[in-house]
């Protein structure tokens, strides 16, 4: 018997973890248009509950005999290279008998940057071509990483980005573990001398880092008052993201690799040097995210060149 089950990241903050069992009802109602699934689940890498472990275990004891995990994840970070890989393992260990396959995260996708897109319409942005307005500026803002793969990704998308956008300045910035930081961010769009700031967030779902991002804007629009600053929403429960997940969630089905996480010398080198101490098997408390001491170079702004 088949069963699916959707990774999100969790969050402390409960309005979040509700958008992401909302999404995946819609993903399950979107599944099983096509196919006849009978176990769907959703589980947490952490912060909240269920666990990946306690989500794999719903499935064995709905009398699942294949497994297939999709990652509700932008990036292929630490929890799409690592984690989740891990909890995989200690599964197969667990259920020799049980079939595990694991989709790919969300990634860059020409659907994520149609949703941005739309987002900035949403606020009033005007247009995706045209002459070039010097007065605007987009603050592209994510997560943050200590993978720099996945932190490189958001620059990518902010490249593209700029190029279907009429405006001057697409500047990058992170809410947390790397830099450039939200203010570092903010005060580069303002140092253009852009009179509209836009602020994109590449956020999934609400939490506290989106809480957080709408305090420092207020902070920053009283600062500035002859500034605009407006934020989109983040990408949400949009119906063209849905079909990105249905795709993973067959994808996985169907065993089609995701990752190289089998010989990844990252993953490797994790498990042999493990005190991973079955620590995605609590509530955490802290933001989920393990720090190293990596040196990040200053990252100069993205513009146009006249």
């Amino acid at each position: 018997m088949e069963a699916i089950l959707f990774v999100a990241h969790g969050s402390l903050d409960a309005e979040g973890n509700e958008e992401v069992f909302r999404f995946t009802e819609k993903v399950a109602q979107k599944i099983r248009e096509i196919k006849s699934v009978p176990i769907i689940e959703t589980c947490f890498l952490e912060l909240t509950t269920p666990t990946v472990a306690e989500g794999i275990d719903q499935c064995i004891r709905q009398g699942a005999t294949k497994v297939a995990l999709v990652p509700i994840i932008l990036f292929s970070a630490g929890h799409a290279k690592i984690h989740i890989p891990y909890e995989i393992d200690q599964a197969k260990g667990k259920y020799p008998d049980v079939t595990f396959t694991y989709g790919r995260p969300i990634a860059i996708h020409e659907v994520t940057l149609q949703i941005l897109t739309d987002r900035l319409k949403e606020i009033g942005f005007q247009g995706e071509s045209g002459e070039q307005r010097k007065d605007e500026a987009i603050l592209l803002v994510g997560r943050g990483s200590s993978d720099p793969d996945a932190n490189s990704d958001l620059y990518k998308i902010m490249r593209l980005l700029w190029e279907r956008t009429p405006v001057k300045w697409v500047e990058p910035a992170f809410m947390g573990i790397t830099e450039p930081t939200f203010t570092e961010g903010i005060k580069r769009c303002i140092a253009t001398g852009a009179k509209n700031i836009y602020i994109l967030p590449f956020f999934l779902f609400t939490g506290i880092l989106i809480k957080r991002m709408d305090q420092m804007i207020e902070h920053y629009q009283q600062l500035y008052p002859n500034r605009k600053i407006k934020r989109a929403p983040y990408l949400g429960l949009d119906h063209k993201l849905i079909d990105v997940l249905t795709d993973r969630a067959f994808e996985a089905l169907e065993g089609k690799p995701a990752l190289n996480c089998d010989l990844c010398k990252y993953r490797l080198n994790f498990i042999h040097h493990s005190h991973h101490h079955d620590h995605h098997d609590h509530v955490h408390h802290h933001n989920g995210h393990h720090h190293h001491n990596h040196q990040y170079e200053k990252h100069t702004h993205l513009q146009h060149h006249e």
